[in-house]
């Protein structure tokens, strides 16, 4: 394969409903929506268990049972997060192809070979008053070569991997940048490092490390469908970033715990350059803002992003409280 296979979340959202952004922020990309009354809200279920349907075609190499117990156990995955509380439930097995609009949130391959770089995608329909999230669909490309082997299989991509990361998105979350790649020769960008399931770009095949979920997809799962005690155990770090006075848009915000390893990110994404990184362990943690520039910038946000400034570490560390936000603080980061 010339160029790594993307992970997109496709928004089929009833009527015209805008998306939007909220002001600012919890860590992690969340998907928002703007209802007709022009409330922001997230984009969630309210109505659990959440059933989900299997299309009952098989593909070449994996058949429809085999595909539907892959995908039963990353929806096992993400509703075993203890801070969370979501749950989901096989409702069976259907002829109905994703994004069709009959009201199942229907999961199965589609042939897509124009979508050469895309794994699968995630669609929505959301009431248009309340915001809440009524069918989500995912569609998986048989365009790529699939498997269900527990220890993979050469040249195929792994269902379930790729499943944990659309189910991501089928939850609400957006992508995260926690991850690094370089520029092959031959062009795209080959994945070194991944921090998150939610990272949009795939390792590629046989790579079964997005079977298991990390700290930054966690905290967001946990955020959106908090268990009652999530907040009273972890704390926020909220601030602002600028370049040279001006506030910054779309800058990578990373709270590193030395003592456990964490990391859990989020963006500036207002007009104040503002961020607010929620579900940190309590304790302190070293603060690294980056420019975007490691992965397309589309997969994270349509409007123009500030590339131009080098990577800076805050100069204290920041100590998370615990049940609450600690004091605001600001970075200033320099020009390239």
């Amino acid at each position: 394969m010339k160029a790594p296979a993307f992970r997109s979340a496709h928004l089929a959202l009833a009527l015209a409903l805008a998306i939007a952004l909220p002001d600012p922020a919890m860590a992690y990309l969340k998907f928002t929506a703007r209802t007709l009354r022009g409330d922001i809200v997230t984009l969630r279920w309210t109505r659990t268990p959440v059933q989900w349907f299997v299309t009952d075609r098989a593909v070449d190499g994996v058949s429809a049972s085999e595909f539907q117990t892959a995908i039963a156990r990353a929806f096992a995955t993400w509703e075993a997060v203890p801070a969370a509380t979501i749950a989901f439930q096989f409702a069976g097995f259907t002829a109905a192809d994703p994004f069709q609009d009959d009201d199942r949130s229907v999961l199965g391959f589609v042939n897509e070979p124009e979508l050469e770089r895309v794994l699968g995608a995630t669609g929505f329909v959301i009431d248009v008053v309340t915001g809440d999230v009524v069918e989500s669909d995912i569609f998986f490309n048989s365009t790529f070569d699939w498997s269900t082997a527990t220890p993979g299989q050469a040249g195929r991509f792994d269902v379930e991997s790729t499943a944990l990361h659309e189910i991501g998105h089928f939850i609400g979350l957006g992508h995260s940048a926690l991850g690094e790649t370089e520029l092959r020769p031959t062009g795209g960008r080959r994945v070194t490092a991944s921090s998150a399931v939610m990272f949009p770009i795939s390792f590629g095949p046989a790579n079964l490390a997005d079977r298991d979920l990390q700290p930054d997809d966690i905290a967001g799962i946990s955020d959106i469908y908090p268990a009652p005690n999530f907040r009273a155990r972890t704390g926020a770090a909220r601030g602002r970033v600028t370049l040279n006075g001006t506030p910054i848009f779309g800058a990578h915000v990373v709270a590193f715990n030395q003592q456990t390893g964490e990391l859990i990110a989020g963006f500036t994404i207002n007009d104040e350059g503002e961020f607010e990184i929620a579900g940190l362990t309590p304790g302190p943690h070293v603060i690294r803002v980056e420019p975007l520039d490691d992965a397309d910038v589309e997969s994270f946000f349509d409007d123009d992003v500030e590339l131009e400034f080098r990577v800076t570490l805050y100069e204290r560390l920041f100590v998370a409280p615990r049940g609450g936000v600690g004091q605001r603080f600001d970075v200033q980061v320099r020009p390239k």
